[in-house]
């Protein structure tokens, strides 16, 4: 599977899965997965798919 790029709009970290193990996507940052989302669990959250770029948001209230 391609590359995807997870971007976060959030002004907190987001906590996801990927390949079992817990990671953090910190506020602000971008990040490339090689293996795209076979592997990766994503939280419900508010999120965008812009130009092929996944764009994390901040929870909805």
């Amino acid at each position: 599977m391609a590359k995807i790029t997870l971007r976060s709009d959030r002004d907190t970290d987001y906590n996801f899965t990927y390949k079992g193990e817990e990671k953090i996507l910190q506020a602000g940052s971008v990040i490339d997965i090689a293996d795209g989302l076979t592997d990766v669990v994503l939280p419900t959250c508010v999120m965008k798919i812009i130009r092929g770029v996944i764009v994390i948001k901040e929870d909805s209230k």
